[in-house]
This record gives structure tokens, sequence and C-alpha cells, in this order.
């Protein structure tokens, strides 16, 4: 089917696809964590005399060495005990903390910040500029220390930047992605391609097989579904292999959720909703049910944005978009009092207060995700201030920083392959200039971003890390 008509006839399309995709599927999963096209080049690199901070349950190693060599992590531990490769290229990161790469499990590759929905899509032409904007939102996360994340909702274009940045053409994650969610909700103002709108559970179950013959790696659910449905779509997924993500707020539907046994809830506690009750809160933290609350991307955002407007304008935004593209997100600025996406902030301040923490509080088994890039929640800023939000809310900074990587990578039933530094796993790593277990802030500071043994630095540190497999951003 092509995707450039909508999905408005897929239904129809499911019921003549194959069954016959399970070991299809598993084989683009594996592909989906190798980053084929720029591995490093020969050679073991060494990371001198920064803070460890490994990912794990455990203190932080003031004075460490992290070796990678290729793709992978072969040493990492006190500075004494990690003896160095002869020949090794040796990075000085004294005054740095050195972790695992961040997973965000909750992102829109083809969302760059854009005030409004409805005039942002029109600008796209329906789909059109997709391939202009991918990258963009690409290099963001790459700024911010992303290694990995999970698109929750685009178009099968997607696929395409996913193989652009495996070929190392452009800076990117690692995607993990869902392709259209599945509603019966119809939203306007967005394109079709990015829903699936079904009328009954059986219809909800050829969606997921259309889904995952088109080789989406997890399934979203949206709005709008009876429990009868949510049964459909988890027992047809997980027969596939693939956990279902599902966009949550009210109360009902969680519990038809955590019934229809949902892999991972998104969006609980960050909108206008009541604190939920105990007998939901408990369910969720007995069952160990992964949460991820997206809880910045409009109450923090917005009070950020108020008392620092310049967020809106900076450097890497303009050198990443290009001066059109970027004319035209700025445009949609010109009064932020009037975006449609704020139109209940306070109402949803004022709950977060209660409802933000109460996950947190009971111990839930937690991951962190952005929604980013939603109205002025840009990806280069979006992890540390979801991070800085979710330690204001209750959470240690030791908390944070393992929710937002060994955790993340735990959700994905991907923990033996990232989100931890140490010898076997992917040589996913970030620097980051500064302290981020005295200070989260400091996770604005990410200085070079290592996914699979190859360096992403912004030009104005290029003289320090460019003796590193890797190059500078530039713009594409």
């Amino acid at each position: 089917m092509d995707q450039n008509d909508g999905n408005s006839n897929c239904l129809s399309v499911f019921r003549d696809r194959s069954r016959s995709f399970r070991i299809m599927i598993s084989l683009l999963l594996i592909a989906s964590l190798a980053f084929c096209g720029t591995a490093a080049a020969g050679g073991a690199v060494a990371l001198v005399g920064g803070q460890l901070v490994s990912g794990r349950d455990e203190p932080a190693i003031a004075d460490s060495v992290v070796v990678y060599e290729g793709e992978r992590i072969v040493a990492a531990g006190p500075r004494e005990d990690v003896g160095i490769p002869e020949g090794a290229t040796i990075v000085d990161v004294s005054g740095k903390t050195v972790m695992p790469g961040l997973v965000d499990l909750h992102i829109h590759l083809d969302l760059i910040g854009h005030g409004e929905y409805s005039d942002y899509y029109l600008w796209m032409d329906n789909m059109r500029r997709l391939p202009e904007v991918f990258p963009i939102a690409a290099v963001g996360l790459v700024r911010a220390g992303v290694t990995t994340a999970v698109d929750l909702g685009s178009t099968f274009h997607i696929k395409a930047a996913r193989e652009r940045i495996r070929a190392g053409e452009i800076p990117g994650p690692r995607l993990i992605i869902s392709g259209p969610w599945i509603t019966r909700i119809h939203m306007e103002g967005i394109p079709d391609g990015y829903q699936l709108v079904i009328a009954s559970p059986e219809e909800s179950r050829e969606a997921v097989r259309w889904l995952v013959s088109q080789g989406s790696d997890v399934i979203k659910t949206w709005e709008g579904l009876t429990l009868e449905d949510r049964l459909a779509i988890s027992d047809e997924a997980h027969r596939a292999g693939l956990k279902v993500h599902a966009h949550l707020y009210e109360p009902q539907d969680i519990r038809d959720a955590i019934t229809a046994e949902v892999d991972v809830l998104q969006h609980v506690g960050s909108a206008m909703n009541e604190p939920y009750a105990d007998d939901i809160i408990d369910r969720i933290v007995t069952d160990r049910i992964p949460i991820v609350q997206t809880i910045s991307h409009r109450i923090w955002i917005w009070p950020e944005t108020v008392a620092n407007p310049g967020r809106l304008s900076v450097d890497s935004l303009r050198a990443d978009m290009g001066a059109e593209i970027y004319a035209e997100v700025e445009s949609s600025f010109e009064n932020i009092n009037t975006l449609s996406y704020f139109s209940h902030i306070d109402e949803e301040m004022a709950a977060a207060e209660l409802a933000a923490p109460q996950f947190i509080r009971a111990g839930a088994y937690m991951g962190v995700g952005t929604d980013a890039a939603s109205p002025m929640n840009f990806h280069h800023e979006a992890m540390p201030i979801e991070m800085q939000a979710l330690v204001e809310s209750g959470m240690t900074n030791a908390e944070v920083l393992q929710a937002a990587t060994r955790v993340g990578a735990e959700i994905l039933d991907q923990e033996n392959e990232f989100g931890t530094v140490e010898p076997g796993k992917a040589a996913d790593i970030i620097i980051v200039d500064g302290d981020p277990l005295a200070d989260i802030r400091a996770m604005r500071n990410v200085l070079v971003t290592i996914r699979a043994g190859y360096a992403w630095y912004d030009p104005s540190v290029e003289a320090a890390f460019q003796i590193m497999p890797g190059r500078a951003f530039t713009r594409h």
C-alpha cells in the first residue's frame, strides 16, 4: 500500500495480508539494534579521568577509565583497575561525567516543536516534507544524548530515515517504531497516514497484523478503544512478539489497559486528571507495569518558556533547521498565549502538583519519555527537562539517571544490549559537562554522544574530541 495515500483503505488491505510475518519482524527488530554504516574504525578508544555513572544501582566511580573498540565496550572501572590497550586513542574527560546513552521511550520523529499542529501539517503539505523534518529531529535527539528512541506514532516513511541513520548519513539514535496508532477516534487535522481507525475488535486485530507486516517494532494504541478492542490488540501483538504501548489518561482506560495486559502505560499522570485511585496505583506497582509519564511536555515546558522565551530561538535550532524551516517554526510562537496545545495549562499545572508525583511515591517501575517534539518541546532539550521534572516530582538524581538508561533498556527487553556502561554492551556512551548526580540540570550539557562506537559532537567542542572516531554535527 502506498503510504502517501493514507490508511483510509487499510482495513481491506489487512484482510488480504499473509499472517506469515513473525520471522520477518524478528529480523527487523534485530536489525534495528545494528549500527551498520559507521561503526568506529579499528582501534580502541579510552575515556580517561571522568566520573563514571554506570547506569546500575551502584555508586559513581570518581576517576574512571572506559574503553571501547568498534561498536562495543571492552572495559570500564576505576583508573587503577583498567588497563589501557597499547595504541588506544586516549581522550581526557577529567571533570566530566561518562554515562550510558539515554533511552527516550516516547518520541515523534516527524515533529520539531512547531507551536500549532494544524498549521504544521498544512505547512508539511500532508506528509511531503517529512524527509526534510526527520533529520532535524534526529540530530536534536543526539544533541540531548539520546542513543535509543521509541517513535510512537508516525507514518512508515520513518523507515527511510532509520536507514539513513544506520548508514551514518545523518546523526540519529537507534529507532524503535510503532508506525500509525490504532484508535476509534479520527484525529482531525492529522494526516490519515498516522492513524488506523477501527470499528470493532476484529478490525483491531487486522490493524495489528497489518502493522506487523509493515515493520512495526511495537504497537501504539490511542483513544476511544473498548476493553474488547484492547484485549484483541494485546493478544494479536503478543502472538507476534510485540509489546503494546498505550496512550492513557482516563482512569477507566487505565483499568482496561491493565486488564488487557498492555505492556507500557504512556502519559499517565501528566494531564488534568485528579490523582488516580489507590487500586489503580497499587495494581500498577504490584504488577510492575512500566510507566512512562511524559510529565514535562506541557506542565514544565510552559513555565520554562515563560521564564526563558529565548529558548525558542537558540543557535542550534537555526543550525539544524535551516533558514526556511526555522522561520516557519519561529512564526508559530508569535503569541504563545493563543496556542491550543496549552489552552488548559493552568488546570494541568494545578493537577500535576498532586498527580505527577504519585507513581514516584508509590515506587512504580518507571522509564523516561518526553513526547518530543510536541509544541515547544524540542528534541535537543526534552530529555533533560523531563529528567528535571521527575526530580522535582520526587525522584532522586540517581533514580532518574537509571530510569533514563538501564530501566529504559529493560522496558524494551534490551538490557543485555545497552543501557549500562559495562564490557560487552553496545558503546552507547555520553560525555556530560558537570555532575548530574549533584545537579540534574547538568544533563543540559551533553558534549558528546557516542552510539555504537561512533561519536557526534557540536562543532564548538570539536577541538577537544575530534581525535575520536566520529564527526561534528553538520546540517543535512
